[in-house]
């Protein structure tokens, strides 16, 4: 999972990235809110954590954006160090999860973790998968269209279980990135294009299978559920 975590403590920033890398997260680490905001306009997580107080903004501003301007629908735990239950009650009406007080303890942050993802993300914890026509088995890295098995290389099996499990989400290039190919890798924005028109053609995405995979312009992809009668067969081009 990719994660974006806030805290302009270093040491408590330094915790919670170990904690999730620990846990096999890409950890995205931001000091002051303004920045982690630039970011989410341009990119997609799927874990904010966030520390109530930043020095350049109220936490309470930076969910409201987040959830409204940016309409971005990770699942967000804050990081609070007042037990004071009106601060708690507003950062969950704002539009936050769950929270935590600080000093942040690494186990207590791994399990709040792991009960978030699982309840945002349940396909992603499924060892069998269908959508329509499209039957995937992750354990044995099989995808049946049909009833009929696709022959798809590694990495494009990965991007397409990713955009399955992840139906409806808009996906930033640098997350389809990480999710595949993985942290560090350069220049693969041709690729990424190469892998998305193959799988297109593979799994024959378009109208008149149910589901479309869009290009969102200077953003990423999104797999939508699509209803035939709607949608021209230019849009799946």
């Amino acid at each position: 999972m990719r994660i974006a975590v806030l805290d302009h403590e270093p040491d408590q920033l330094r915790l919670i990235a170990e904690a999730m890398s620990g846990l096999g997260h890409e950890c995205h680490s931001y000091t002051e809110g303004r920045p982690l905001l630039q970011a989410l306009r341009r990119q997609t997580f799927d874990l904010l954590i966030l520390e109530w107080n930043p020095p350049d903004m109220r936490g309470l501003e930076l969910v409201k954006t987040a959830r409204n301007e940016l309409r971005s629908r990770a699942p967000i735990l804050f990081v609070t160090t007042t037990r004071d239950e009106t601060a708690v009650v507003e950062g969950l009406n704002a539009g936050a999860d769950d929270f935590m007080v600080a000093p942040v303890r690494a186990t207590e942050l791994e399990a709040r973790v792991n009960a978030l993802l699982r309840r945002s993300y349940p396909a992603q914890h499924e060892t069998e998968l269908v959508f329509g026509p499209y039957h995937f088995y992750p354990p044995a890295r099989v995808l049946k269209v049909n009833g009929t098995p696709v022959e798809l290389k590694n990495r494009e099996y990965a991007l397409a279980l990713f955009l399955f499990q992840n139906l409806g989400r808009l996906l930033s290039r640098e997350h389809l990135h990480e999710a595949v190919w993985g942290v560090g890798t350069a220049a693969l924005s041709r690729s990424l294009d190469t892998h998305i028109s193959r799988l297109r053609t593979k799994l024959g995405l378009g109208p008149a299978s149910g589901f479309l995979l869009l290009a969102i312009y200077g953003l990423g992809y999104r797999l939508e559920v699509v209803d035939a009668s709607t949608h021209p067969d230019s849009l799946a081009r």
